[in-house]
């Protein structure tokens, strides 16, 4: 029977990217997202293993809903892959509102520990699985404006070591870690500077979504059956550009 997938944010974008590789290997998958027409129409782009459950992952009753629509759609939640996320709020940190502070550790944080926990009691704890973090290179450093989403970012890293040593052996956790990304989240970042920043990386392009969703479809495959609590990072070698020889 083929493998069940929950997908979040992934109406476009990374979310979307991973949806694509998943079911072209054969798997069914449920979408989220907080535009119902973006992802009516993602799913519709998918075909007929993919269902749509909008909504917003800052809601917890929505992420029960989630997982009861993919178990009760497909029968199993073997892949869980917790991509949501916001970059806001944006900017020094002395100058941050801490209510928006807070919505950022909710999105990117307690959402996915809360998924995770749902699947588990469903079905994971009983039949196994793989969830996969979408987390930052951001995570190994740190960058101007982005100091809420790169620490809320690095609080998941850390839940994801220790979901992977709580849930093993039957559910294995790892994350993957994109650097600049051609996506809409990260557009303010990369289109102004597409080819001085492409230049600047030793495989001399920005990612793109494909890029992180073949690295989740490899994590959540049977020949990653021996990987968990891993960061797997996915950035065209930006944190060894320094060491490319001159000239």
């Amino acid at each position: 029977m083929a493998r069940a997938a929950l997908i979040t944010g992934a109406s476009r974008g990374i979310g979307l990217a991973v949806a694509k590789a998943l079911t072209a290997d054969g798997a069914a998958v449920c979408l989220t997202a907080r535009d119902p027409k973006e992802l009516a129409e993602a799913v519709r782009r998918l075909g007929p293993r993919a269902i749509g459950c909008p909504g917003d992952v800052a809601d917890p009753a929505h992420l029960e809903a989630a997982v009861a629509r993919t178990l009760a759609e497909f029968g199993r939640l073997d892949i869980l892959v917790n991509n949501a996320a916001t970059n806001a709020p944006l900017g020094p940190l002395m100058a941050v509102d801490p209510l928006a502070w807070r919505l950022a550790f909710t999105v990117n944080v307690e959402a996915p520990l809360r998924l995770t926990q749902a699947a588990w009691r469903a079905w994971m704890r009983d039949h196994g699985g793989a969830v996969v973090n979408i987390c930052t290179e951001g995570t190994h450093g740190v960058g101007p404006g982005v100091g809420a989403y790169g620490t809320a970012k690095t609080a998941l890293l850390r839940l994801t070591r220790q979901l992977a040593a709580e849930l093993a052996p039957a559910v294995r956790v790892n994350a993957v870690s994109p650097g600049l990304v051609r996506t809409e989240m990260a557009r303010f970042v990369w289109e102004p500077g597409e080819r001085e920043i492409a230049a600047a990386l030793p495989l001399a392009r920005i990612g793109e979504p494909e890029d992180v969703a073949r690295a989740v479809r490899w994590l959540v495959s049977d020949e990653a059956s021996w990987i968990t609590g891993a960061d797997l990072v996915v950035d065209g070698g930006r944190r060894v550009r320094a060491a490319r020889p001159v000239g």
